[in-house]
């Protein structure tokens, strides 16, 4: 009897009480496998190697995968992460180990770009103000006119990115009439061209933007890539979204410009820290739109996260490579084929 291909779960998919933190993850398609099983693990964080010793592939939400979590037995193939980003993965590690990181660009490509979206929107019509304005009654409404909003036609954008998500939020500014620019040193020049993007330098982006996005990974090259000088280069008009990762923008010299009011405001789905310090002196500024790392968190987001997982941990259990692996040349590997040929051989291509 073939002994069964075994898929953890990160002991975050499931609240304390054992129902799950996303009913919209379908699971069913894992269930109804041959040759699987798959369990939660104890909700350890960063997961340790003990919890892995028995299994060949691994979903993981929000909890850290150090070099500490790979068991020596080589036995886990494929860290399959739930969402786009993959700091909270040791990728240098699990290539050495052989094991490849895979992330689902594709169920959150739509849902993100459309949270970016959601704050472009917010922040030039001043939605936040005019909510709190209703909120005062006769008062409020009597102030309406000192809040006018942002028109968007002629006005530019700047993509700190144009990649996965930059290309898609560039599709959906199209009928805005707005002037489209981006920096990003792997810009695939024809696709920028197709969508009238002008590929521009880091200066000049912030100097030109009306708004600055931020839709580039966080690496040690992009780190508090948004910093004092850059923000001082920005117009004082000018609004600046972040829904990447938190620590590409230095936080400090962001509030202390927001402060200021050197810009008009900012919109942020992500923080340096997170949660943030209830005192951190960012969260009781007015011309900010905060939220907790989950503006694209909808339905359909999870839904496409979580079929994505599942496929890329199916294919390796049949032995193929799954889609969008980011450590690429552990595919190249002879621990990787020999793997792949065993998985191949036991449960078919």
């Amino acid at each position: 009897m073939t002994s069964p291909f075994r898929v953890a779960l990160s002991g975050d998919f499931r609240k304390a009480d054992g129902s799950p933190v996303f009913p919209d993850f379908d699971l069913e398609p894992l269930r109804s496998a041959a040759n699987v099983e798959f369990t939660y693990l104890t909700p350890i964080n960063p997961i340790r190697a003990d919890q892995l010793a028995d299994f060949d592939a691994l979903i993981l939400l929000a909890h850290r995968f150090t070099r500490e979590s790979i068991h020596p037995n080589g036995r886990l193939t494929v860290v399959a992460r739930f969402g786009v980003g993959y700091d909270t993965v040791d990728v240098e590690a699990c290539t050495e180990a052989g094991i490849a990181v895979v992330t689902t660009p594709d169920g959150v490509r739509r849902p993100v770009a459309v949270s970016i979206l959601t704050l472009l929107l917010a922040l030039t019509g001043k939605l936040m103000v005019k909510d709190r304005l209703t909120r005062e009654g006769p008062a409020g409404f009597a102030r309406k006119g000192e809040h006018m909003g942002v028109g968007l036609v002629g006005r530019t954008l700047g993509s700190i990115g144009i990649g996965n998500i930059g290309v898609e939020l560039f599709r959906l500014l199209q009928p805005f009439g707005m002037e489209l620019i981006a920096h990003d040193p792997y810009a695939d020049r024809k696709i920028a061209a197709e969508l009238g993007v002008e590929l521009v330098g880091l200066e000049d982006l912030f100097r030109r933007a009306d708004v600055v996005n931020v839709s580039c990974p966080l690496s040690p090259q992009t780190h508090h890539l948004v910093n004092a000088a850059r923000l001082e280069m920005m117009k004082p008009t000018a609004y600046l979204i972040n829904t990447a990762r938190g620590p590409i923008v230095d936080q400090k010299a962001l509030t202390e410009v927001l402060k200021a009011h050197r810009i008009a405001g900012a919109g942020l789905d992500v923080l340096e820290q997170e949660p943030p310090d209830p005192e951190d002196p960012i969260l009781k500024l007015e011309n900010v739109i905060l939220a907790p790392h989950a503006l694209c968190w909808t339905d359909q987001c999870f839904a496409g996260n979580g079929a994505a997982d599942v496929r890329a941990v199916l294919d390796v259990q049949h032995g193929r490579e799954p889609h969008l692996v980011v450590n690429k040349p552990v595919l190249a590997t002879d621990r990787w084929r020999k793997r792949m040929a065993e998985f191949r051989s036991r449960f078919g291509a």
